[in-house]
């Protein structure tokens, strides 16, 4: 782990290379924006040709979207204690994303004048779940559940395929339980290309939302305007603001859960005003690190994305941790609602030693899915609403619009738009008469 002591104003430029990280690194834009071209262009053929270089999957258009048969198949063969996990995982997410649905409503704030919003679900969407380094089954009820509870018709799941085009049938089930309509055996740059051009064999969606290593999150930010996307969500990273009453053995099988994640460019950041503590959590992680089965993507991150940050108080780390505007922020301190409450960007806050983070990866409610390289700071994570369309409704009668005449003659005025006011004044004799 490095040590950035804070407390030492010439420590900023360390600091601020933590604050500005890039979401992917902007090299491999180029042969992302190449990729999506030849997929935009050749369609299906291009699909085939990049499940098998980048997948070793050798795939004719036919081999793409799985069959009932399959996902009956795959589901036969889940564990029950498996499927029950998924289905509670399922239920959690479902219950708090109906929680945040809007619901459509009108007011009268003037005489004459009705106003108000309508909501609407889009009708087909595309979730990418990972699967490379490991088939995270939880995204695909972190995303697709709340798609369907937001009630999206049309759900597209999409996961890049092992060999031989082989998908891990936990991750069938997953997607199929929380509500896809459509699985399909494709992923990468090519898979996120398929769903914001659409090719012969797979229809364009209408909005792309899920994690992905860089290579994913370059490629969602290239088709952004072909479709919309939820955020720029890279390689996963957690922070932890703890004082000297934490565990730090705690803390630091924290740091690992998301080191182990598998692309090595994963970030682990401890906020701490006691020395002693960063002291024994680095001691502690190295320790646990050794037990664990990925070692080599943790050693990576162990080396290059581990950091303890020194402040003089809880209050300055909270500050702190607002600038760098983690996925996963952790309080695990004295007064941590309190500490919370000051927190401005984050992705999500886990609060207490009792709440790992974890829990919101798997079970508690809230989506997983959230905006990673400081991107809190201008994104939210993933909810109902991000599937759901706003319209404003606006309703006058002709003595509401007779008495805002005026000030929409003065706009159409200042604006030099002629029409703008002929179109509302056209609405009364008086006008009508002087044509």
């Amino acid at each position: 782990m490095k040590t950035i002591d804070l407390r030492n104003k010439n420590n900023i430029d360390a600091f601020d290379k933590i604050i500005h990280r890039p979401a992917f690194p902007p090299e491999i834009e180029e042969p992302v924006r190449h990729i999506l071209k030849e997929v935009k262009v050749n369609g299906d053929s291009a699909v085939c040709k990049y499940a098998k270089e980048f997948d070793k999957a050798d795939l004719v258009p036919d081999d793409f979207q799985l069959t009932k048969n399959e996902i009956k198949k795959a589901a036969f063969s889940v564990p029950s204690e498996k499927k029950t996990a998924i289905e509670i995982a399922i239920t959690n997410v479902t219950e708090f994303a109906k929680r945040q649905l809007p619901k459509n409503w009108r007011f009268s704030p003037r005489m004459g004048v009705e106003l108000g919003e309508k909501f609407m679900p889009l009708k087909r969407i595309g979730a990418y779940i990972p699967g490379g380094t490991a088939p995270l089954v939880s995204t695909a009820v972190h995303s697709i559940a709340i798609a369907k509870a937001a009630g999206v018709s049309e759900i597209v799941g999409i996961t890049p395929p092992k060999k031989n085009g082989f998908l891990t049938p936990e991750l069938i089930y997953a997607m199929s339980a929380a509500g896809a309509t459509e699985i399909y055996r494709i992923g990468g740059v090519y898979g996120i290309g398929a769903l914001a051009y659409g090719t012969e064999s797979i229809n364009k969606v209408e909005k792309i939302v899920g994690p992905g290593n860089a290579y994913v999150t370059a490629a969602k930010k290239a088709v952004y305007g072909d479709v919309a996307i939820d955020m720029i969500a890279g390689p996963s990273e957690i922070m932890i603001i703890a004082d000297n009453s934490a565990d730090h053995n705690l803390i630091a099988s924290d740091i690992l859960s998301q080191a182990e994640h598998g692309s090595g460019d994963e970030m682990a950041v401890l906020i701490t005003d006691s020395e002693q503590l960063s002291i024994d959590v680095e001691k502690s992680v190295y320790k646990r690190a050794e037990k664990l089965s990925r070692q080599d993507p943790v050693s990576r991150v162990l080396k290059n994305g581990t950091y303890s940050l020194l402040v003089g108080n809880m209050d300055e780390a909270a500050e702190t941790v607002s600038k760098l505007a983690p996925e996963h922020l952790e309080i695990i301190c004295r007064n941590a609602d309190a500490i919370a409450d000051k927190v401005t960007a984050s992705g999500a806050i886990f609060i207490g030693e009792n709440t790992p983070e974890p829990v919101g990866d798997f079970s508690a409610g809230p989506s997983h899915v959230l905006p990673t390289g400081g991107s809190a700071r201008y994104f939210s994570g993933l909810t109902a609403a991000s599937f759901i369309r706003r319209t404003s409704i606006l309703k006058y009668t002709k003595a509401g619009l007779e008495k805002e005449m005026p000030t929409i003659e003065k706009f159409a005025e200042m604006e030099g738009l002629d029409a703008h006011g002929s179109s509302a004044l056209a609405r009364f004799s008086s006008y009508m008469e002087k044509q």
